[in-house]
């Protein structure tokens, strides 16, 4: 009898041990940062953003002392802020496809930026939404972005590696304020491509990729930029990354840059003929499997939400459902405009024909009454 006691105990011990981790995994399996100082209104403006429930992700907080940790010292205290807004949506994936990300709202940071600083940080494969209620610069996205997939993945990454992280998108931040965000973010991901795939950390052979990178996107950076950029990648070198694991989504966010620079006419290609076709047969199929990039209710923002993705599907998606919701504004502000002219038509017809003065003879008539 004790004997079947114990197993009885021991398989209900399993059990709530196995119910625990099934609970946890499917908790953990969607993670959603929120910033701090949004208010309950924004909160939810960005779950129903998101397309998610309370009670159907984890949901944490991000605080601006949380983004201070990797970016004091980095980023100046105007762009640090005193406030957390951004917010991440993180969804980790199989390996294959990289990373793809969709950024709403965001202004001083772009999803190909997020992308390429997000394999510095130590992530290979993930799907990532970083968005905010109103436009904002985004500097502290990759904070909560990271912590998402932390609590998502239950992979710790590498303390070194995330402050190289926030570097990056800081760096390129600024590159891209003197030379566009597009070229800054092709750059700093194709010097960072080369420096990773050769392995080096010589500041020597360092300066020749830069100076072969920056020959290709037609631009000339400054000594302190170049003095910048070199450092950087001298301690992103210096950390050993395996190249196989981040080359999709570097080699993707090449060839999304390529496509933007080219899309407003800018004289700039940096992907060979090669690199082309192989692109195009990977996306044969439907290209990425974008998951919760795909799943969002753009009207949540309203029409005027700025949308930007490492996918083009996913980007003509939002802004074809930003478009109309636009029209759909546009069509009630038509109408309104129409209830309010006959409004007036009315009163204007009702004041000719002295309408108002008679009811106000009226009332007069009957307190006069009243009086009596």
């Amino acid at each position: 009898m004790k004997i079947k006691q114990k197993l009885s105990a021991i398989a209900l011990s399993a059990t709530m041990i196995l119910s625990s981790l099934s609970i946890a995994f499917a908790d953990g399996s969607k993670v959603v940062t929120i910033g701090a100082d949004l208010n309950a209104q924004q909160r939810q403006m960005m779950l129903d953003y998101f397309g998610v429930s309370e009670n159907e992700a984890m949901i944490i907080n991000v605080t601006n002392a949380e983004e201070r940790k990797y970016l004091q010292g980095v980023a100046t205290d105007a762009q640090l802020g005193r406030r957390t807004i951004s917010c991440a949506y993180v969804e980790p994936t199989a390996g294959k496809d990289g990373i793809n990300v969709k950024t709403a709202n965001l202004t001083w940071v772009t999803s190909s930026m997020i992308a390429s600083t997000l394999t510095t940080a130590g992530l290979t494969s993930a799907n990532v939404i970083a968005a905010a209620p109103y436009a904002v610069s985004g500097t502290g996205a990759l904070t909560g972005v990271i912590k998402a997939f932390e609590d998502a993945s239950g992979e710790k990454l590498d303390e070194t590696k995330k402050e190289l992280a926030n570097e990056e998108l800081v760096t390129t931040g600024d590159l891209g304020d003197e030379i566009g965000q597009d070229k800054a973010a092709g750059v700093v991901n194709d010097v960072k491509n080369e420096v990773i795939k050769e392995g080096t950390s010589d500041t020597t052979q360092i300066a020749d990729i830069i100076n072969n990178v920056t020959n290709n996107y037609n631009v000339t950076l400054t000594p302190e930029q170049i003095r910048a950029l070199t450092s950087l990648m001298e301690k992103i070198g210096a950390q050993n990354y395996n190249y196989n694991d981040i080359k999709v989504t570097l080699e993707n966010v090449k060839f999304n840059i390529n496509e933007n620079l080219s899309a407003i006419g800018e004289n700039v290609d940096t992907v060979g003929l090669f690199e082309k076709i192989k692109h195009w047969f990977a996306n044969l199929g439907g290209g990425a499997d974008t998951g919760i990039l795909e799943q969002t209710d753009e009207s949540a923002l309203g029409s005027d939400a700025v949308v930007n993705a490492t996918q083009d599907k996913v980007e003509e998606a939002a802004n074809a459902a930003l478009n109309k919701a636009g029209e759909l504004a546009s069509q009630a502000a038509d109408k309104a405009g129409e209830a309010a002219d006959k409004a007036k038509e009315a009163y204007d017809k009702a004041e000719e024909q002295g309408l108002f003065d008679k009811i106000r003879a009226w009332f007069e008539n009957v307190l006069s009454g009243f009086g009596n």
